[in-house]
């Protein structure tokens, strides 16, 4: 079965052809660069660039695969979780193709389709596993027990871990979107340079907070000269990161053990943080714990994943209503 999958519900305007939940044929991303100057996702402009990009975006998705209509099974695309205006875009674009062509239509959680591209890249993931979604709007730390059996055991009380990242990134003047600019940082500075927050790490829950640890290095940074800040930046990178992703590794590990997992993946832009994995590869290796991730294009927003979730879904529970709409505040359970 060939499906073709769509994702706008941020600032990514992605479609992709995927065969039969294991073959990507073509996964085009267009990120849009606008919103660097503004220093976080504008709404409204997103939505005017996904307007834009997405017809060129389809037709270049179905060059790259050699295929016509014609030759697509199943459409999908997000109604949520996400910008209201964005999602509207790609899904009422899938719902229109839908019905022009004739074909049956999944409406796609975005968070699913996280979980979905660890199962299109490890075929030899168990369908029992534990999935730790990390983003610019996500935080969860989920049980999953096969594709659409869900478990949530904790989840961010505030800031998701990606949007600490954004938001530490503009105070030290690295830009946005700020994550991989730390992540460089943080290979050359002292992770030891300050010691900052551990949010809610001694709490027997497998909830997660950040607000604390942004404050913590807002105020840090607002007592240091410029010189002073020159000359530490990437000490302070390399300390918030230290900090970020240790409650993130210490709860997955006490998770894993005490729901009696073998494996362990990570999902979401963060999903890409080279400390991030360093750290859980460690600490699962000595758990005899099994550890995935996806590659780079399957981490960030990408249609790809959506596709393979559009593509169980319609497995699980067959077409959906084209009177679907978004749901920006959607949840997975």
């Amino acid at each position: 079965m060939i499906t073709l999958g769509i994702e706008t519900s941020c600032d990514e305007t992605s479609v992709a052809v995927v065969r039969d939940f294991e073959e990507i044929l073509s996964n085009i991303i267009l990120s849009q660069l606008v919103h660097a100057g503004f220093g976080g996702v504008v709404p409204e402009i997103a939505s005017r660039e996904h307007l834009k990009a997405v017809v060129t975006v389809f037709e270049q998705a179905m060059a790259k695969a050699g295929i016509g209509p014609e030759d697509i099974d199943l459409i999908t695309a997000t109604y949520g979780p996400g910008l209201v205006g964005a999602l509207l875009v790609g899904l009422n674009f899938g719902k229109g193709l839908a019905y022009g062509y004739d074909k049956p239509f999944v409406a796609v959680n975005h968070l699913e389709g996280h979980i979905a591209a660890n199962f299109i890249m490890h075929k030899n993931l168990p369908d029992k596993h534990l999935t730790l979604i990390i983003s610019g709007g996500h935080t969860s730390l989920v049980l999953v027990e096969g594709f659409g059996k869900y478990i949530l055991l904790g989840q961010t009380k505030d800031d998701a871990v990606g949007e600490a990242y954004d938001k530490v990134a503009k105070l030290l003047g690295l830009g946005y979107p700020g994550g991989a600019e730390i992540d460089r940082l943080g290979k050359i500075g002292d992770r030891k340079y300050f010691r900052f927050p551990r949010g809610v790490i001694k709490e027997n829950s497998f909830d997660f907070s950040y607000s604390g640890l942004k404050t913590a290095v807002a105020l840090h940074v607002r007592d240091l000269s410029d010189l002073e800040l020159e000359a530490h930046r990437a000490d302070i990178a390399a300390s918030f990161q230290e900090a970020a992703l240790e409650v993130l590794v210490v709860k997955t590990v006490r998770a894993a053990e005490e729901y009696g997992v073998g494996a362990v993946t990570l999902s979401g832009g963060v999903a890409s943080n080279s400390r991030l994995k360093d750290l859980m590869l460690k600490k699962l290796s000595n758990k005899k714990i099994d550890f995935y991730f996806p590659p780079p294009d399957l981490c960030t927003d990408n249609a790809a994943m959506i596709a393979a979730a559009g593509y169980m879904r319609y497995k699980l529970d067959g077409p959906s209503d084209l009177n679907t709409n978004a749901i920006p505040y959607l949840k997975l359970v």
